[in-house]
């Protein structure tokens, strides 16, 4: 009979003991499956975080691929990159470079008042500035001082023909620069008068200062 009950609670104590196991297995598949909708959402968000990050490279590589293709194209119609002359940023001057020549315009209402030949003292600026340049980047190559006209006949300022006139405008020009210590021995003159008119009357109206760089 006494190891009956001895059996009898033998059975009771593994059946607590079996109970308290299964609670406590309970309890830890309770937390692990907590954990692993943590980490499931944990996943889930990173992925989509990955996502958006692909798509903002995509969008960034077909930007900077964009940006490539204008820039190649605004090279493409910009043309071949012109060489500096050292006349840029000179107040009423332009420049071009052509077959080993550089142009210096300045148009003659910037130098002259109509029908005159004296330089306005607001050119003079502008001239002593070309004058620096040719004694420091061009010294001792040869300078060609051509005087143009537009097409209306002469009337009022005394000059016999509009070749007169753009002579002795070449020639005022010719004079400040040899006062500015440029070389007069390289200075040439030459007057096209009409003969070469561009798109107006104003733009006709000019000395060009030729210099033989090459």
């Amino acid at each position: 009979m006494r190891v009956s009950r001895m059996k009898l609670f033998a059975m009771l104590g593994a059946v607590v003991l079996l109970s308290g196991c299964t609670a406590d297995l309970t309890e830890q598949n309770a937390l692990l499956a907590e954990e692993n909708e943590n980490l499931r959402a944990q996943l889930s968000s990173r992925n989509g975080a990955l996502t958006d990050a692909q798509q903002d490279l995509r969008e960034r590589q077909s930007q900077i691929a964009q940006l490539r293709r204008d820039l190649n194209e605004a090279e493409r119609s910009r043309g071949p990159s012109r060489p500096l002359t050292g006349f840029e940023n000179i107040a009423g001057v332009s420049a071009t470079f052509s077959n080993g020549e550089i142009t210096v315009t300045v148009q003659s209402d910037v130098l002259f008042d109509s029908g005159k030949t004296s330089l306005k003292s607001t050119a003079k600026q502008s001239l002593q500035a070309v004058a620096s340049v040719l004694n420091s980047s061009y010294n001792g190559r040869p300078v060609r001082i051509e005087g143009y006209t537009d097409t209306d006949p002469i009337r009022k300022s005394g000059h016999k023909s509009n070749h007169h006139l753009g002579f002795d405008r070449a020639y005022a020009v010719r004079k400040f620069l040899i006062a500015k210590n440029v070389d007069g021995k390289r200075i040439s003159l030459a007057s096209f008068g009409p003969d070469r008119p561009l798109g107006s009357k104003a733009n006709s109206r000019r000395v060009e200062i030729v210099v033989v760089a090459e």
